[in-house]
């Protein structure tokens, strides 16, 4: 009874020792996961208080995440340009049709390069990694967009992005841990490639697809200097982001003028907004759609990281 007691307590002693070692890992894993979720979440915080906040009172500098003195001056400067709306649908258009035919042609290509019995599958890999790492040049581009006729066309924001060889790797190394007996099975029953694309593969990448389809949508609704560059004189196809950037640009000017005028004239007028609040608000409008759309892809997202990471 003395040994068998003595081997209990000693039991009892190893496990108060293994639940006190896990406590303090556990503490230690919590106090770091909170500095982190703080360091993550305060930039985001910081910049909508200071949307909110009164422009004369964010001059003083001082860090925040609450707004001191609450107002919606910010946004009511933004939103009194009148080609905002009309903007907001040419973005939202261009990153709808932008990321369908982008996740489309993409798969498509990776569908082919996955192919054994395609005899040119290395060859084009190649020629897809090369592109990767050497590009042609901001003026051989432009040349090369308007010798297309693409200057001025609403087909500039789609044409020349179709096809991403970062998202057709991604997607290609997802296809290859597909069985290949699911297409060996389908062609047996007589279907072809492009059945066999949309009703197997398709339906399989799901993941995937959500994935390339947020890097692509988050590309197409930030991009701003291909409408500077290409339709830059066509307001009809002006984005939402050059918009905003127009709008911080005359801003910047407005505040510079002011002060300029601060300097000769103590009596003049201060300027109600500051650059700096106006970014801030620009931030959040160009940032609000797509956190509203990241929630509902967030699963397909990160296990689309998971399986389709790039093989070496």
């Amino acid at each position: 009874m003395d040994i068998q007691s003595l081997k209990l307590n000693k039991n009892r002693s190893r496990k108060l020792i293994k639940n006190k070692s896990d406590l303090i890992f556990d503490l230690i894993l919590y106090v770091i996961m909170i500095f982190v979720i703080v360091v993550t979440i305060y930039p985001f915080l910081n910049v909508l208080a200071i949307s909110f906040n009164d422009s004369l009172d964010t001059v003083k500098g001082q860090s925040f995440i609450i707004p001191r003195k609450f107002t919606l001056n910010n946004y009511k400067e933004i939103f009194q340009y009148g080609n905002l709306l009309h903007a907001f649908l040419i973005s939202v258009l261009r990153t709808a049709v932008g990321t369908a035919t982008g996740v489309v042609s993409s798969a498509m290509l990776a569908y082919v390069l996955s192919r054994e019995d395609f005899v040119f599958r290395k060859f084009v890999t190649k020629i897809l990694m090369i592109t990767m790492y050497v590009d042609g040049g901001l003026i051989p581009t432009y040349l090369l967009i308007r010798n297309l006729h693409l200057i001025n066309t609403f087909w500039v924001y789609i044409i020349p992005g179709l096809i991403s060889p970062f998202n057709v790797i991604v997607i290609r190394s997802f296809i290859d841990g597909i069985p290949i007996s699911l297409q060996e099975s389908a062609k047996l029953d007589g279907a072809n490639d492009f059945v066999i694309f949309y009703k197997i593969i398709m339906p399989l990448c799901v993941p995937v697809i959500a994935t390339i389809s947020l890097f692509i949508a988050v590309g197409q609704w930030n991009s701003w200097f291909d409408t500077f560059l290409y339709c830059g004189t066509n307001p009809s196809l002006s984005t939402l982001q050059y918009e905003l950037v127009k709008i911080l640009d005359n801003t910047t000017a407005s505040a510079a003028q002011t002060a300029s005028m601060l300097n000769r004239n103590s009596t003049a007028a201060v300027s109600m907004v500051s650059p700096l609040s106006i970014r801030m608000a620009i931030t959040i409008v160009a940032t609000v759609p797509i956190l509203l759309v990241y929630p509902f892809i967030q699963k397909y997202f990160v296990s689309g990281l998971k399986i389709g990471a790039v093989k070496g």
